[in-house]
């Protein structure tokens, strides 16, 4: 029997988003892996705002909100909030009612301001952690490290000379030699620098982002945003590796070859960190048979393919939503 086309004039509904929610939804463990950070970062959240006043966007809510966007890779706030409008998995997801107002989108980008500029996003990263800390989801033993390029959103026409460039004997290069770097700037990103990571690649006006990652589910321990510098990688390396928690056995680094190099190795050995680093073959390389004898070096080697999906979920999924926040959340760390 063929049906009728009714309209949709039903005013009232009986079902909750709740309801409508699959059971086994991806997005159900991870709403409650999100309660349970949030709960921990309350006691933080409170310090960014006033005890007067009218009441703002509950910064839970927020969070959740562009939590979904990165996973939904929506590609503008304005988008974002035209979802939250109609979407019930959304709402259901952020905590609205059928029937809540969803907010101006000028107000939302103030609010979401506030939450980078009060070092949320780095505290709920580490509350993250540490719910994979305490269900044995992370490795305290074996690591991966890896850098990529991250290109800013700035054009290379507005890389022109500085206004107030240093004298001479001032620069950052040895002996105070001047650099490019000295002499020119983005006028729109100052921050950003012309970078290429191979000899016949364009350079480009980039960041490098850094991940150590566990090596045994690809799981992010630490990552940064720096300058785009020829040390950068190696650098970024030594400094997340020293906030590791303490730890009472040695730690085994997976890496490529970019990272062989006498200075860098030695410096891990110095912090009680293996470096199962890919040996360079151009060149006497800093690791010798006796850490690449071992049937752990070819394993580790093997789990570094781990942290390259790590990159590229960041750039063919997150960056998309909202790349310069992404660039921008990194850079306040």
């Amino acid at each position: 029997m063929r049906g009728d086309d009714l309209q949709q004039d039903a005013m009232f509904s009986y079902i909750s988003p709740e309801q409508r929610v699959p059971a086994d939804h991806p997005l159900r463990p991870i709403r409650l892996m999100v309660d349970q950070v949030l709960k921990g970062l309350s006691g933080l959240l409170g310090t960014l705002y006033s005890s007067t006043g009218r009441p703002s966007i509950a910064p839970e809510k927020l969070l959740r909100t562009l939590l979904l966007q990165v996973l939904y890779t929506v590609r503008s706030e304005r988008l974002l909030l035209e979802q939250l409008d109609y979407n019930l998995l959304f709402r259901w997801f952020v905590g609205l009612n059928t029937d809540d107002p969803v907010w101006d989108a000028t107000v939302f980008s103030k609010n979401r301001e506030r939450l980078l500029k009060g070092a949320v996003a780095q505290a709920f990263f580490e509350q993250v952690l540490k719910l994979a800390r305490q269900k044995d989801l992370l490795s305290d033993e074996h690591f991966t490290v890896d850098g990529t390029l991250i290109e800013a959103w700035a054009s290379k026409k507005s890389y022109q000379p500085k206004d107030e460039p240093p004298g001479p004997r001032e620069g950052s290069g040895r002996h105070g030699k001047l650099q490019k770097r000295d002499l020119y700037e983005s006028k729109t990103d100052p921050e950003a620098r012309l970078y290429k990571k191979s000899g016949s690649a364009t350079s480009v006006l980039s960041y490098l982002g850094h991940v150590l990652s566990d090596t045994r589910h690809g799981l992010v321990a630490a990552a940064c945003l720096t300058e785009a510098t020829t040390l950068g990688e190696r650098q970024a390396a030594v400094e997340m590796i020293e906030q590791l928690p303490v730890r009472r056995r040695r730690i085994q680094v997976a890496a490529d070859k970019a990272y062989d190099e006498a200075g860098f190795v030695q410096r891990l050995r110095q912090l009680r960190a293996t470096p199962h680093v890919t040996q360079y073959t151009r060149r006497p390389s800093a690791i010798d048979g006796r850490t690449s004898r071992h049937a752990t070096y070819r394993q580790n080697q093997r789990g570094r393919r781990h942290i390259e999906r790590i990159f590229g979920w960041l750039k063919q999924v997150a960056a998309r939503s909202r790349p310069e926040g992404v660039v921008r959340a990194a850079a306040s760390r």
